[in-house]
């Protein structure tokens, strides 16, 4: 049952505490790495160039077209040798661009060399191998490093991986698409061969999710790092797709509308205005005040429209898209923070442009069933507990990550796409030091799903949600249980139709025979019954629905399963359709709602404890004596 919105429903709805300013934080993690092969130099008009994909120590992706391309004199005769194939191209157009195609091959650790030569003009690129490709995307999180993980000394000793390799771009965004990438911009100067050193420096999560794969599947396997901290998901969408939606067609107009009224040196006098208030309200000797800008020289990619890491398409110009014909396995993406900070937190607009996005990427890399992973939104807040639930469920940031999920969903591709929950292994931070299950759930999938590993993945989906007298029935089309086989579900709240969420008590009947259950085994872990001494008529549950939620379920009670978030109402987040337009919340009337909400609970279960008890033992009842 799907509840429906009440008429004077109150809307609980505010922003992360504290967390707002963390926009500000963007490319800390993107740092330096090491690697043993030097990017290619920008080369000057008409000299021969590959484009900076190409680097030795590549992986090839296997089992599809070899495409290489680059640049050099107009009409010159460019020949590609790799290995001991050779194709020859002529440089056409102004740019004198040439491209080769070789045909596709099976995965091999067996190094090969690339000579690309133009007259006598030579580039030359060595330890190539063929294997499987990968793309992380998104933000910070995605990009935050190994050596910032709480597991970093384990991993980075198991990392002398010669069939495991780079490739990591730092921050990018561009107003329009892009030919190739900056030698400045590859964080690894090429492609980098996993060693301690090399591993220590790159995504965390790509580390993990790669070394998984490399070693379940014995091949060579390459990953790509172009996640950018501080990115909205509207500056990864490939920006030809925004027409495609309303919502999204609506933000292009909004967005070309701003580039179009920019005013370089109005918005660089504001810039100025406010360092120069900053710097005397602390105190700084004159001589130390911020200059006056010239020709807009103090602005950054964040103050022009287009450019800005939240603009459309402006981190796939500079950042995927500047490489698309290098064919690749698939995607993990990991975001959501940015588009859950107040002004930007617009969940329809994110689940249209959730679609958009893989069908993009599908479409740019001549992949209609390119494989793509989500990791439910990234960054958190406190944990929520049993004392402060209610106040902390407030926000957009379940609705976020709900829009990835159904986003995700809306592709129609199931066997090639999937939505992997994280809200069980969040702690306090922008950016929590728990990567490696994430890297290692994502494995599981890909294994599971790409490859048809016997490796252990699934999902449970929620059936029906019906109310029976005071509490509400759900059913899922599998068990459901806490991985330490916990009789106690943590994670509920339910409400009637004034639309008022309290937290909820849950409990699994006990299976026919049972008398008493001291784990969730003696119990149907399909069935869950969710009640609350606050809500007579319950009309709508939700579950593990907060920035950092409480929610203890896994699917089938494997630690590494957990159940989705979810809800059975339709009490959406505000949001308007005019991208100049904020929709009013209500910030401070919804916190202080909360917390009245959070002590009328407390305060009444306080009151009502015995009656609570009994009550809880009849939501254990075997479902024969329950219906009686």
């Amino acid at each position: 049952m799907i509840a429906k919105k009440p008429s004077t429903m109150k809307h609980l709805h505010t922003p992360p505490a504290g967390l707002c300013l963390i926009i500000l934080l963007t490319g800390i993690f993107m740092t330096s790495l090491t690697t043993l092969s030097p990017a290619q130099e920008p080369a000057p008009s008409g000299k021969l160039k590959a484009h900076a994909i190409f680097a030795s120590n590549m992986v090839l992706q296997r089992n599809k077209p070899i495409v290489i391309w680059g640049w050099a004199k107009t009409d010159a005769n460019v020949t590609v040798q790799l290995g001991k194939e050779k194709a020859e191209a002529k440089a056409a157009g102004e740019k004198g661009r040439w491209e080769i195609s070789f045909p596709a091959r099976e995965a091999s650790a067996e190094p090969q060399t690339l000579i690309v030569t133009a007259g006598d003009e030579k580039v030359e690129m060595s330890n190539i191998v063929v294997g499987d490709v990968w793309v992380m995307s998104g933000q910070s999180n995605m990009a935050f490093s190994l050596k910032g993980v709480q597991e970093e000394d384990i991993e980075s000793a198991q990392s002398n991986l010669p069939q495991l390799r780079f490739f990591s771009i730092s921050p990018n965004e561009q107003s329009g698409p892009q030919d190739d990438i900056p030698a400045e911009k590859i964080e690894t100067q090429g492609w980098a061969v996993s060693n301690r050193e090399t591993s220590l420096n790159f995504s965390a999560i790509g580390y993990v999710f790669g070394s998984r794969l490399q070693r379940s599947l014995d091949i060579p396997i390459g990953v790509i790092k172009n996640s950018r901290g501080g990115a909205s998901i509207e500056a990864i969408v490939p920006s030809h797709k925004f027409d495609q939606h309303p919502l999204a067609k609506r933000y292009a107009e909004y967005m070309k509308q701003k580039i179009s009224e920019f005013d370089r040196e109005a918005a660089s006098l504001k810039v100025w205005d406010n360092q120069l208030a900053r710097a005397k309200s602390k105190g700084t000797p004159e001589i130390d005040w911020p200059k006056k800008p010239v020709n807009g020289d103090n602005l950054t990619s964040w103050n022009i429209p287009g450019m800005s890491a939240s603009d459309m398409g402006s981190i796939h110009h500079g950042m995927f898209g500047v490489f698309k014909g290098y064919n690749i396995k698939g995607v993990l993406f990991h975001q959501g923070f940015n588009n859950t900070l107040s002004g930007n937190c617009r969940p329809k607009r994110y689940r249209a442009l959730m679609k958009l996005m893989v069908e993009g990427w599908r479409e740019e890399f001549n992949d209609p069933a390119l494989p793509v992973g989500v990791i439910s939104g990234c960054g958190g807040d406190d944990s929520q507990n049993a004392e402060n639930f209610e106040i902390r469920a407030l926000g957009g940031s379940p609705y976020i990550y709900e829009a990835q999920r159904l986003g995700l969903a809306d592709v129609g591709d199931p066997e090639n796409t999937a939505f992997l929950p994280s809200y069980d292994i969040q702690i306090p931070g922008l950016h929590p030091a728990k990567k490696r299950e994430h890297g290692e759930r994502a494995a599981r999938w890909a294994l599971n799903q790409v490859y048809d590993s016997k490796v252990d993945w699934e999902s449970a989906k929620l059936l029906s949600a019906e109310p029976q007298g005071d509490m509400m029935i759900l059913k899922f089309d599998k068990s459901v249980m806490p991985d330490d086989w916990s009789p106690i579900v943590e994670g509920f709240s339910i409400a009637g139709e004034d639309g008022k969420f309290y937290m909820a008590h849950a409990r699994f009947p006990l299976l026919k025979g049972k008398k008493h259950g001291s784990n969730a085994k003696s119990s149907d872990a399909t069935t869950i019954r969710v009640w609350s001494p606050l809500v007579k008529e319950p009309k709508a549950v939700r579950y593990a629905w907060a920035v950092c939620p409480l929610g203890n379920l896994k699917v089938s009670g494997k630690p590494w399963l957990p159940l989705q978030s979810f809800r059975t109402d339709n009490w959406d987040y505000p949001e308007v359709e005019d991208p100049a337009i904020i929709a009013e919340t209500g910030d401070k009337k919804a916190s202080a709602d909360a917390a009245a909400f959070n002590e009328e609970r407390r305060i009444k279960e306080a009151e009502m404890g015995k009656q609570i008890i009994e009550r809880l033992k009849t939501l254990t009842e075997p479902i024969e004596q329950a219906a009686k």
